[in-house]
């Protein structure tokens, strides 16, 4: 019997891999989506998003992908996964996504090609965005230069290109390497962790999906998964999923506060105890209180 079979689930409920169907739309991600969504029906140019490492920024970039209908906009998403990208790949890259047919070799033929590209999905009366994905990789001035060349095509009156980064917080060390193109960052949001309300939501959203029948975890471990994992979905999830492994390795009904104990630990995530003590009571100060007279009187 595998950990699904034992909670009743369809599906892993707290996989780190990409999937719509978790999505978890928070206030923070909700409003981030709202401001980039006006940066481009606003033809804004350029726009960043900015969150720590698990914060979301890519399941952010794949839900705005998804959430952009053909009909309306020619969109792409460009992920770069190395710092030894070179301006020939973007620009190639770029002009093949917005459906440029064999891209030319020269740039300044490459250009005119994505150009006139531009102009034509402007025509049918959509807008063309490029989200660009782990954007503090683009570590040099030169490709910051050719990203505010690609902003400098337009009509007049009108941009043609609207592009959204988004990246750690190093990703504005990476605008300063080219003055002007960080002035022309016409929306800026940052993502922060989620707070312990959030976070039980968040929890309790993704066994639903999951087709959980009940509450798989005890109510005073979330609020010791939420300090541990720092409100970062990403955490969280790893979190969440050792702990229903190990609580299906020892046969337990649900995740308790032992069970967290032990994968925090082995996760090295262990700096204090995971449960808070219980409340004091009104006896147990008067039973303080009687305690220091009684020293007193003694002394």
């Amino acid at each position: 019997m595998s950990y699904l079979e034992q909670f009743g689930l369809e599906r892993e409920p707290f996989s780190n891999a990409p999937d719509a169907r978790f999505y978890y739309d928070t206030e923070q991600h909700s409003q981030a989506l709202l401001r980039l969504m006006y940066a481009i029906d606003s033809n804004k140019g350029l726009a960043v998003l900015i969150g720590g490492v698990g914060t979301g920024k890519t399941t952010l970039a794949r839900r705005m992908l998804e959430n952009l209908p053909e009909e309306k906009y020619e969109s792409s998403l460009l992920v770069m996964v190395h710092s030894g990208i070179t301006q020939e790949w973007i620009l190639t890259r770029i002009a093949m996504q917005l459906g440029v047919e064999a891209p030319a070799m020269d740039r300044l033929t490459l250009l005119k090609q994505l150009y006139d590209r531009l102009l034509d999905i402007e025509e049918s009366g959509r807008r063309a965005v490029v989200l660009i994905d782990e954007a503090q990789m683009l570590e040099s001035r030169e490709l910051m230069e050719e990203f505010r060349g690609l902003l400098n095509l337009e009509i007049p009156g009108k941009k043609l290109l609207n592009i959204i980064f988004f990246g750690l917080p190093e990703v504005e060390d990476c605008l300063r390497l080219d003055e002007p193109l960080a002035q022309r960052v016409a929306v800026k949001y940052h993502l922060k962790s989620m707070p312990v309300e959030t976070t039980e939501a968040y929890i309790k959203h993704r066994l639903r999906v999951a087709k959980a029948p009940r509450m798989l975890f005890d109510a005073d471990t979330v609020p010791a998964i939420h300090r541990y994992a720092g409100g970062v979905p990403r955490l969280i999830n790893t979190i969440c999923d050792n702990c229903l492994f190990e609580a299906y390795l020892r046969k337990l009904p649900r995740v308790n506060a032992q069970v967290l104990n032990s994968v925090v630990g082995d996760l090295g995530l262990l700096q204090q105890p995971v449960v808070a003590p219980p409340p004091r009571s009104e006896a147990d100060d008067l039973a303080e209180i009687e305690s220091m007279l009684d020293s007193l009187e003694k002394k």
